[in-house]
């Protein structure tokens, strides 16, 4: 029994140590928000890229669930927010490497494609960039 009550205290004085480094993450979190919208609302009408729909990616819900209490409530909030801002500014950076470059990054072992890379240039093909390069030029 005294086990279980140290594996709950020990877990709970985890948590309470790291959230200082995880809450503290909202400003560059926020300032990321910031500056990728003016970017997306000022660049992708210049290049005349679809919209990026911000409420596809950041859903904050989960604090409606009655079983929570107010911490996870809170905690819900703050990864619903986070993981999909992180989720949104992926989709906004792919749509613009596809504009600007749209070449896929040479395959190595243990290196991970981001979803999109399927949609770009093959590694190494001139023909289909030069291709790429002057449809961008009309």
């Amino acid at each position: 029994m005294k086990f279980k009550q140290y594996s709950f205290f020990s877990r709970v004085f985890r948590h309470f140590y790291a959230m200082p480094f995880i809450y503290s993450m909202i400003i560059p979190i926020v300032i990321l928000d910031v500056f990728l919208e003016v970017y997306h609302r000022f660049a992708f009408p210049l290049y005349g890229l679809r919209y990026v729909r911000r409420a596809r990616y950041i859903a904050i819900d989960r604090h409606k669930l009655s079983y929570l209490n107010v911490f996870e409530k809170i905690h819900c909030m703050y990864c619903g927010y986070v993981n999909g801002l992180l989720a949104y500014a992926v989709v906004v950076a792919g749509e613009t490497e596809k504009y600007w470059c749209g070449i896929q990054h040479k395959k190595k072992s243990g290196f991970t494609q981001h979803a999109f890379s399927e949609d770009l240039l093959p590694y190494g093909d001139k023909k289909a960039f030069d291709k790429f390069v002057k449809k961008q030029v009309k």
